[in-house]
């Protein structure tokens, strides 16, 4: 019997402090991560608006990865900064889903050879290009997926010319 309670005296005292210890961290709080809004400057803040609801969920990396940005901006030509805010307001608006894959999309790109990404760069460009040859297109809409494509050609009524014979697919001038 003392030696159970010698060996349980012995064992509490080393075990106490380890959990002592373990519960000093648990309920230490964390240091906030830096840069904090409020120590942006003003000019920082401006740039990085589309961002400030995300900010305090953001780590430290992406935040100072954002503030590199924002230093860089003044020296962007007008139309990379339209771009650059545009795609802000964008990437704000996303989920945090589809931030996670839009990451994992450009980690897996990054990963290609030269010669494919530039392959996938000229498919984008096509599919941009094909949007803007839409009459509802707008430059402002966020880019969709193109409609998938069916086999089936759209079905035209056969209409008749001046002759009196029909022909499928014939078109008819305006005003007739």
């Amino acid at each position: 019997m003392v030696k159970t309670l010698v060996a349980l005296t012995v064992w509490l005292c080393f075990a106490l402090p380890a959990v002592a210890a373990q519960q000093d961290k648990a309920g230490a709080k964390k240091p906030p991560v830096r840069p904090a809004w409020s120590e942006l400057t003003q000019q920082q803040q401006q740039i990085l608006a589309p961002l400030a609801a995300e900010w305090d969920r953001m780590d430290a990396s992406r935040r100072k990865n954002w503030v590199g940005i924002a230093e860089r901006y003044p020296k962007m030509k007008p139309a990379e900064q339209q771009r650059l805010q545009k795609n802000m307001e964008a990437w704000a608006k996303l989920t945090p889903e589809q931030r996670k894959a839009a990451r994992e999309k450009y980690q897996t790109l990054q990963k290609l050879p030269p010669e494919k990404r530039r392959e996938v760069a000229a498919q984008w460009q096509r599919y941009q290009k094909s949007l803007a040859a839409r009459p509802d297109f707008s430059p402002s809409d966020p880019p969709a997926p193109p409609e998938p494509q069916t086999a089936e050609a759209p079905a035209t009524a056969p209409v008749k010319p001046a002759g009196g014979t029909a022909t499928a697919g014939a078109e008819v001038p305006a005003g007739q």
